[in-house]
C-alpha cells in the first residue's frame, strides 16, 4: 500500500500540485469523482451499467481512489488501520446474528 501512495505523491508532486490539495479540494475532488462514477450506472442495471462502461468505471474508481489515498496520506492517516477499525466498528453494530442476508440498518434493529 505505501508504494502505491508514495508513486500517487510522487506523481502530483513532480507536476507541483500540492499547492492545489488542502484537504476540503482533495474531499471536494473525491466526491465529484464518485459522482462520476455514478453516473456510469445511471439509468442502467448493475449489469448493463458494467457491461457498457466498465473501461469508465475502472478509471473513475481509480480517482476515487487516488484522492482518498492522497487525503489520508496528506491527514497522517493510516489507510489499513483506518479499515480495520471502522471494520470493528461495523462488526459491533451489524453483528452475524442479527444482519447475516438482510439489508437492514442497525437502528431497524432490536
Amino acid at each position: 500500500m505505501n508504494d502505491l501512495i508514495n508513486k500517487i505523491i510522487s506523481f502530483r508532486d513532480e507536476r507541483d500540485w500540492k499547492q492545489f490539495h488542502n484537504p476540503k479540494d482533495l474531499a471536494i475532488s473525491l466526491t465529484l469523482e464518485a459522482s462520476e462514477l455514478l453516473e456510469n450506472f445511471q439509468w442502467k442495471s448493475s449489469d448493463q451499467a458494467v457491461d457498457a462502461n466498465f473501461n469508465d468505471i475502472q478509471d473513475e474508481l481509480a480517482d476515487v481512489l487516488i484522492y482518498s489515498l492522497m487525503l489520508a496520506h496528506d491527514l497522517g492517516i493510516d489507510v489499513k488501520e483506518a479499515i480495520l477499525h471502522k471494520l470493528e466498528k461495523n462488526a459491533e453494530k451489524y453483528p452475524i446474528n442479527k444482519f447475516k442476508g438482510t439489508a437492514r440498518k442497525y437502528t431497524d434493529v432490536e
